[in-house]
């Protein structure tokens, strides 16, 4: 009877699981404003259990991520087991859950990815909102070098708002990165360079970014991220988490 009902699919070429690949696969697409390949895989035996909306598993796996908001992503995968949605929904191209659901998560940034991302207006825009001794500080030419030992190299570019210097002053320091309370990136034991007024920006900067990397801050609606932990490689970092996906997450807008 299941392989009846599927047959009548408007996708009769497609075998059920490979329908509901491809509207998640679309439905997840479409939360990024470019995507160079993303493909999802939904596995489910018998057929019949595709009825119910009962899944087997489910993995995502995307490569060269660009979000709405310009922050890039190298790699992205999403694995998760037992998923209940509803299958109707299906037929309206959307995807529905219908209980909360967990998933293992690797995600990948690379230098450039950083380096990019920490240059979008989005990012600007929040670091914008520094201060400096009743003064407001503009960052340019943000450039981040990961190094393996677990740390990251950060110099820019800093303009007073209300100075009247003529040439920015050069902010560079150094710190390690780890992940804290599974839910904070955070820049820990930095060392400063430069003279006195650059270090006490760099450490302004720093205190600033640091209450900024709450993922909670940039999770997609509908979605709780945890990182267990993370290591530097081959100039990327590599986050391994769990996503806690209340329902299926819709476009964030910056």
């Amino acid at each position: 009877m299941a392989a009846i009902v599927l047959s009548t699919l408007p996708y009769p070429t497609q075998s059920g699981d490979k329908l509901v690949s491809k509207v998640v696969t679309g439905a997840i697409a479409a939360l990024f404003r470019h995507t160079e390949t993303i493909e999802a895989t939904v596995r489910a035996e018998p057929v019949s259990k595709l009825l119910q909306g009962s899944l087997d598993s489910f993995d995502l796996i995307g490569h060269n991520l660009l979000m709405h908001n310009g922050l890039q992503i190298k790699a992205m995968e999403l694995y998760l087991q037992s998923i209940s949605i509803d299958f109707g929904a299906i037929f309206l191209g959307k995807v529905k859950l219908r209980q909360p659901t967990t998933a293992s998560m690797r995600v990948v940034l690379t230098q450039e990815d950083l380096c990019n991302s920490f240059n979008t207006p989005f990012i600007l825009e929040k670091l914008s909102k520094l201060q400096y001794q009743g003064q407001g500080i503009n960052l340019e030419n943000i450039s981040i070098n990961l190094d393996k030992e677990q740390s990251l190299r950060v110099s820019a570019q800093a303009n007073l708002d209300k100075s009247n210097e003529e040439q920015p002053i050069e902010i560079s320091f150094t710190a390690r990165l780890e992940a804290q309370e599974r839910r904070k990136i955070q820049f820990t034991n930095p060392s400063y360079e430069g003279d006195p007024e650059a270090i006490e920006l760099g450490k302004t900067v720093i205190g600033y970014i640091n209450e900024l990397l709450d993922l909670e801050k940039f999770a997609l609606d509908g979605v709780d991220l945890r990182i267990d932990r993370l290591r530097i490689q081959n100039q990327q970092i590599i986050f391994y988490g769990t996503a806690q996906i209340n329902q299926f997450p819709q476009r964030n807008k910056p």
